[in-house]
C-alpha cells in the first residue's frame, strides 16, 4: 500500500524533526520500521475493512451514474434520428452534463478515499509514535531514526521489539485481516464505455 507508506513516512518525518535533545551523556542512537510495526497493529485489520467497505459504496454510487448515463445515451442513439430538433439539443446537453458529472465524482471519490485512509491511520501512527518516544526516552535513546535511512548499523540499534512489547503487540501473530488485503478500488479507475453523442449536422 504505498499511499499508507508515504503518510507514515511523512508523518514521522515532522513528528520527530524536533524530537532531539542535547544532554551529557554519549549519543545513543536506535531505529525503528514503522511500516513493519504498523503492518502487526491489531487496528490494521479494522481500518483496511472500514476502508474496503467506504470504497465499496463509492463503487456502487458510481455504478449507478454510469447506468443512468448509458441508458439515457442508449435511448439518445436509438430516436436521435426522430426527434425534433429542439427535443434532440436538449437530450445531448443532458448527456454532456451527465458525463460531467460522473467525472466530477470520480475525482471526489478519489479525494474522500485518500481523506478516509489518513484519518483511520492517523491515530494508529499517534500511537506508535508515543510508545516510540517512550521507549527512547526509557532507554535512553537520544535518536530515533527511521530504519529506511539506515544503510548500515547494528541490530542492537533496532527498538521494533521494545516498540512491540510497549504496544502489548505480538509480532509474531498476523492481524486478522488477510496478508494482501488491499482497500476497494477506487471509482476513478472506471470510466463511462460508451461514445459522446453525435453532433447534429449542419
Amino acid at each position: 500500500m504505498n499511499k499508507i507508506k508515504f503518510l507514515v513516512v511523512a508523518f514521522f518525518f515532522i513528528s520527530f524533526a524536533s524530537f532531539a535533545q542535547t544532554n551529557e551523556q554519549a549519543t545513543k542512537i536506535g531505529y525503528a520500521n514503522v511500516e513493519e510495526i504498523l503492518s502487526k497493529m491489531p487496528e490494521r485489520t479494522a481500518m483496511q475493512k472500514e476502508l474496503e467497505t467506504y470504497g465499496q459504496k463509492l463503487q456502487e454510487q458510481f455504478a449507478t451514474k454510469e447506468t443512468e448515463y448509458n441508458n439515457k445515451l442508449q435511448a439518445y442513439q436509438k430516436g436521435a434520428s426522430t426527434m425534433d430538433k429542439v427535443v434532440r439539443e436538449d437530450k445531448e446537453r443532458e448527456l454532456v452534463n451527465l458525463e460531467q458529472s460522473i467525472q466530477k465524482f470520480q475525482y471526489d471519490a478519489q479525494m474522500s478515499i485518500r481523506e478516509k485512509e489518513q484519518s483511520l491511520i492517523q491515530p494508529v501512527l499517534v500511537k506508535i509514535e508515543n510508545a516510540i518516544k517512550e521507549v527512547a526516552k526509557e532507554n535512553g535513546y537520544l535518536y530515533i531514526l527511521s530504519e529506511q535511512a539506515i544503510l548500515e548499523g547494528p541490530d542492537s540499534g533496532n527498538i521494533n521489539n521494545l516498540v512491540f512489547k510497549k504496544l502489548g503487540v505480538d509480532p509474531n501473530k498476523q492481524p486478522a485481516a488477510a496478508q494482501q488485503a488491499q482497500p476497494q478500488q477506487q471509482p476513478a479507475a472506471a470510466k463511462p464505455a460508451t461514445t459522446t453523442p453525435a453532433k447534429k449536422k449542419k
